[in-house]
């Protein structure tokens, strides 16, 4: 699932998560909370631990808690890239061109 073409939530498919696996894109302290609350439902590998996401046993979820981490993920990716402006693109000159080179100021003779 995507918002604004940033990814907030999917099946997990590095081969170091459990099959049956969903990611989803979080803060990192409510991930610490979550593993902390309930570590047999909530993961994380090694592939993980430096991305803002955590990894849930869709075996061990409560359903009725997957609308609220889905909207967890969804609030957290929206304000992020709400929060980051694009960055501004300068239009291409024939010298920014690959084996272009920037031409020389001539030089005034007398």
């Amino acid at each position: 699932m995507k918002i604004r073409g940033k990814m907030f939530a999917c099946l997990a498919v590095h081969r170091s998560a459990e099959p049956e696996t969903l990611v989803i894109r979080i803060d990192f302290d409510q991930r610490d909370e979550l593993l902390a609350a309930d570590p047999k439902t909530y993961y994380l590998t090694d592939h993980y631990v430096s991305y803002p996401c955590v990894l849930i046993r869709l075996r061990r979820v409560d359903r009725d808690a997957l609308p609220d981490l889905l909207l967890m993920a969804w609030r957290f990716v929206s304000t992020t890239t709400a929060r980051r402006p694009e960055p501004r693109r300068r239009s291409r000159t024939s010298a920014d061109l690959p084996g272009r080179r920037q031409p020389r100021a001539r030089r005034r003779t007398r």
